[in-house]
């Protein structure tokens, strides 16, 4: 597996974990150019943990795409790419509707 792959798959985890801990929130682009007034009205460690989690999707995600290339098979890479795209694309639907991580 290249290295680059295997860094990315360590931030990804590392980012999981700290999210997961409901912690972190500083690093959640939108949530961190908030003000006071506007955070204090989401629950940060419920954002924190969703967030932690769909960090580790990231993370198998591009695990995929490292083990495609180890055993040369495209069609591993395919689903790799499509679970990542698949979960940024219900990451940001999902924050943005229905005010879901409003206390």
């Amino acid at each position: 597996m290249p290295v680059g792959l295997i860094v990315i798959i360590a931030l990804f985890v590392i980012l999981g974990i700290i999210f997961s801990l409901g912690k972190g929130a500083f690093l959640i682009s939108g949530y961190n150019t908030s003000s006071k007034e506007e955070k204090a009205k989401y629950d940060e460690k419920a954002l924190c943990k969703f967030m932690g989690k769909a960090m580790f999707m990231f993370a198998f995600s591009v695990f995929l795409w490292g083990l495609s290339t180890l055993l040369n098979q495209h069609i591993i890479f395919v689903i790799g790419f499509t679970l990542f795209i698949g979960t940024a694309i219900f990451l940001v639907i999902y924050t943005n509707s229905n005010n879901r991580f409003r206390k």
